[in-house]
């Protein structure tokens, strides 16, 4: 684990071999430990330690960025003068104002003994676990289990000083039967002791039960009922494509010229929420400013967007402390979101559907229009049709070719409970949905 208070000294004392006009230190660490499994077996146990100290020196508008993984007080300090050196031969970027001044973060209980003290032998054992429930099913599994630490520490020269640890754990895995059956599922929690790996692989192992002898359907709208890593999903690319400050100053979000303007179904709304318990993050962004609530779309109206320093002063509003490391180029957006929950449950989605499909997850989902959101991907490990309010047949593959605001605007349930689903390090709160007219294509010839 990384010190609080020897981390801060020694990015202090690298701050004063500056000779720019403003200088930043960011220190960004990770202890992670993994066992993976495959054929029913662990084939990988590992624990890997990274650290790495980005320097942003800012002199005359200009800014020099450098980063180092060597902690050493001589190793710091030449970063500091790298960067100040970088400064002066880049342009000059006369967008930029200032780095962040000092703001107090609220505290988080962000660190779970449960998590940070698992051992190789308990995430052992939970993979015993699963892999005696899969063969008792003649089926083999093959999944992750994680455990994560993050450390991030932020000086400037304007006097800010931030120090957080966040911990996280995370079981996901496939149920495989010899014939192609398969079924997923996962597990994501801040308190390792939340996650069952029974109940996760009971999950899966009903999903490839169910998988066998799947039917193909005609390319179509569909009424689909989505579990909720699915809707989170679909959430994720919805941030990527515009719940950022960057791509709405420059006019490539959806969300341009739509803020107060209904986007979505009434029953939507989706609230950055990094302060809340059940995702315990880090409660500063990567300049060192709070993390503050932002709703982005309530009750189906575009609201706001989340925004760093820089793009804060662009667009004449304030941080809201979404920045990403200095050496990021897509700019700020959510990392901890929240979709508002229904009335419903899944059961009383399925028995309300006369006919449609049942989606666990999907499958390398991408881009195709990010203004209008649309996207593509494949469905993936338990997809099933229903038919007269109950599911039946498995079914193949299919392709999605859908913008995301709209299958938004035609969800007509929504789940009452909601459950965490993590993905590219953005943690989600997200609920299942019952959709309408959802374009799903066949797979086949």
């Amino acid at each position: 684990m990384i010190d609080k208070d020897q981390t801060l000294s020694s990015l202090k004392e690298a701050l004063e071999a500056s000779t720019a006009d403003q200088t930043e230190l960011c220190l960004i660490g990770e202890d992670l430990s993994l066992t993976r499994f495959a054929e029913s077996q662990i084939h990988q146990n590992m624990y890997r330690a990274d650290t790495t100290v980005y320097v942003r020196a800012i002199k005359n508008k200009k800014i020099g960025i450098t980063s180092t993984g060597d902690l050493s007080a001589q190793a710091l300090k030449q970063a500091v003068v790298d960067a100040c050196t970088i400064a002066e031969l880049m342009p000059e970027d006369s967008d930029f104002d200032s780095l962040p001044s000092p703001q107090t973060a609220p505290t988080i209980t962000a660190n779970d003994a449960a998590t940070t003290e698992n051992t190789p032998l308990l995430r052992a054992d939970a993979v015993g676990k699963v892999v005696e429930l899969c063969r008792k099913s003649d089926l083999q599994t093959a999944g992750a289990y994680r455990v994560t630490t993050d450390t991030v520490a932020v000086v400037n020269s304007l006097g800010v000083e931030q120090f957080g640890t966040s911990s996280r754990s995370e079981l996901s895995l496939t149920a495989n039967g010899e014939k192609g059956n398969a079924g997923w599922a996962i597990a994501y929690a801040h308190d390792a002791k939340t996650i069952s790996p029974e109940q996760i692989a009971k999950r899966a192992i009903d999903k490839a039960a169910r998988s066998l002898d799947p039917i193909s359907l005609e390319t179509g709208p569909y009424t689909v009922i989505l579990e909720p890593a699915a809707v989170g999903q679909l959430l994720l690319f919805l941030a990527f494509m515009g719940f950022g400050a960057k791509t709405l100053y420059q006019q490539r979000s959806f969300m341009a010229g739509k803020i107060g303007e209904k986007i979505t179904g009434d029953n939507i709304t989706i609230i950055e929420d990094p302060l809340a318990p059940e995702f315990a993050g880090l409660p500063f962004d990567y300049e060192g400013v709070p993390r503050k609530q932002v709703t982005l779309i309530e009750n189906g109206i575009a609201r706001g967007v989340v925004s760093n320093s820089y793009y804060a002063r662009l667009l004449q509003s304030e941080s809201t402390g979404h920045a990403l490391p200095p050496n990021n180029t897509y700019g700020p957006y959510p990392k901890y979101m929240a979709v508002g929950a229904g009335n419903s449950t899944i059961e009383e989605m399925v028995a309300s559907t006369g006919r449609g499909v049942y989606i666990t997850h999907f499958w390398y989902v991408n881009f195709l229009n990010p203004m209008k959101t649309q996207v593509t991907g494949t469905t993936r490990d338990g997809t099933f049709l229903i038919e007269n309010g109950k599911i039946g047949a498995a079914i193949k593959n299919m392709r999605i070719n859908q913008s995301i605001l709209e299958a938004f605007a035609n969800a007509e349930m929504i789940s009452k409970t909601r459950e965490l689903y993590p993905q590219y390090s953005v943690a989600m709160l997200v609920p299942a949905m019952k959709i309408n007219n959802f374009g799903l294509e066949t797979t086949e010839g």
